[in-house]
């Protein structure tokens, strides 16, 4: 337990971690970055085990320290199709995504501070997108902007929250994770379907479909990789 400074180690971060593509990307990112760098992922009652597992998987390939805190009362007060079989994965075009979960970036990230604080790391990671938020409101650059705010406020800390992918969207982060010498890590490693299929996913479910549409354009990832990733995920 360290001391009361008020100011947690520059060269320390924690990075929000799920085991999919945004998260991986943004490990990564943070590797590079920062000397010492450990991970959290949160049980949340979710529908596939395979989450867990991929991101312990992924955690252990890149020798990084592995939290796992659990958040299942989440799931008893905000039944979601995240968590629960019986409900179908929609989008609306006026409301909000059947897997929106209220409040799981704000517990997470706040959950997150309370170990950087432990661990005396200034630094928190999160893989959230306003270019592909999906209506998700905590996935917001106000949200985040001011969850940082509150979280120094309420803990006498001067956290700094990074959102790499903030305005990027899907074409971009896989240009990232060349540019981080992590493209083949990433498709063949991560988990981002909501059926809880790995690697390509099933090709249908919205989070698939988002992973899955690249775009040709200034910030592509260079062709013979885009070129490989297409045919191999066709």
């Amino acid at each position: 337990m360290r001391e009361e400074n008020n100011s947690g180690d520059d060269r320390k971060a924690v990075v929000v971690f799920s085991g999919g593509q945004d998260s991986t990307t943004c490990l990564f990112w943070a590797l590079e970055k920062f000397e010492h760098v450990e991970a959290v992922t949160f049980q949340y009652g979710q529908r596939h085990i395979a989450e867990l597992e991929c991101a312990r998987e992924i955690c252990m390939k890149l020798n990084v320290h592995h939290h796992e805190l659990d958040m299942t009362l989440l799931n008893q007060l905000a039944p979601n199709a995240l968590t629960r079989d019986d409900m179908e994965i929609k989008e609306g075009d006026n409301e909000l995504p059947s897997t929106f979960v209220p409040g799981r970036n704000l517990l997470f990230l706040s959950f997150a501070a309370v170990l950087a604080k432990q661990i005396n790391a200034k630094h928190l990671i999160t893989g959230v997108s306003e270019t592909d938020f999906s209506g998700y409101p905590d996935c917001r650059d106000g949200f985040i902007k001011s969850l940082n705010v509150t979280l120094n406020l309420s803990m006498d800390e001067t956290f700094v929250i990074h959102t790499p992918l903030m305005w990027r969207d899907k074409s971009d982060v896989w240009a990232l994770s060349d540019q981080l010498g992590a493209f083949d890590f990433v498709k063949e490693h991560t988990l981002t379907c909501y059926n809880g299929i790995k690697a390509s996913g099933c090709g249908e479910c919205p989070a698939c479909q988002l992973r899955n549409a690249l775009h040709v354009n200034c910030a592509i990832v260079g062709l013979s990789n885009m070129k490989s990733f297409g045919k191999e995920e066709q």
